[in-house]
Order: structure tokens, then C-alpha cells, then sequence
């Protein structure tokens, strides 16, 4: 592994670190998918199907078969939209967010059984996130000190 390009001990990584969390929150109902849907309802509240699925960038098919699943569990519900009524409105339930919190709570262990310093790890990866995501131009200004 010491030879392995950083690219892809990252990538590596990412996978294990996922597939440990997948195993974890799948006993509560939950998949990756369906934590990155709990916590943008979360933070911003009801919106519609369609708008979610563009926040989360994934296809509208794709984030209709994480909300059936989180409906199923009853973590989310959905309703027509009343000025649209061929749109869904998605919100998030006490339930879901008992279920995001343990969710939450089940990554920091998965994280934790690795021994490194989660804080530190979280803003290295927040930084090569906005950087790489960042237009060229814009890199050196938004850049984190």
C-alpha cells in the first residue's frame, strides 16, 4: 500500500469506510443513500422529489427508490404537492430523524475503530472537496485557511 497513488488509498478507503457504515445502518433501515436524503430534509426541510433529487445530485428515479425504502420505514413521508399536483413534497419524520441521529452516531463508531482523529480527517476532505469541485478561477478565493 505504500506504493498506491493517494487517489486511489482514498478511494480504497472511502469504499471500506461505506461498506462498514452500510452494514451498521442497515439493522435500522437505513442505506447510505437513504442518510444523504435524511440529512439534506434535515437541514433544509420539505421540498419536492425533484428538488431533492437535484440537491443530492442523483436522477429523479433513482431518489424515488431511497424515498420508497425510507417511506417503508416510515422515516419520510410524501405528499402531492397542492400547487402542483403532479409533484411530491418529501418530509422527514420524528422517526427520521431518531434514525439519522443513530445513523450519525454508527458512522463516528466505524470511523472511531479506525484510530484516526475524525475532526482533522473531516476538514482535509472538506477542503479537497471544495477545491476540486471549485472552477480553477475561483480556487485561491474560496479556498480555507
Amino acid at each position: 500500500m505504500r506504493l498506491w497513488p493517494t487517489g486511489r488509498l482514498l478511494s480504497t478507503a472511502a469504499r471500506l469506510v461505506e461498506y462498514a457504515w452500510n452494514e451498521k445502518i442497515g439493522d435500522i433501515g437505513l442505506t447510505h443513500a437513504g442518510v444523504i436524503a435524511l440529512d439534506v430534509l434535515a437541514a433544509s426541510g420539505h421540498m419536492t422529489q425533484a428538488a431533492l433529487a437535484q440537491i443530492v445530485r442523483v436522477q429523479a428515479q433513482t431518489i424515488g427508490k431511497t424515498l420508497t425504502g425510507l417511506e417503508a420505514h416510515g422515516f419520510v413521508r410524501r405528499q402531492r404537492s397542492e400547487s402542483d399536483r403532479r409533484s411530491q413534497v418529501v418530509s422527514i419524520t420524528d422517526a427520521g430523524i431518531s434514525a439519522r441521529e443513530k445513523a450519525r452516531h454508527l458512522e463516528r463508531s466505524v470511523l472511531a475503530s479506525a484510530a484516526v482523529d475524525t475532526d482533522t480527517l473531516r476538514a482535509e476532505l472538506q477542503t479537497i472537496v471544495l477545491v476540486l469541485s471549485t472552477p480553477a478561477d475561483e480556487t485561491e478565493r474560496t479556498r480555507p485557511n
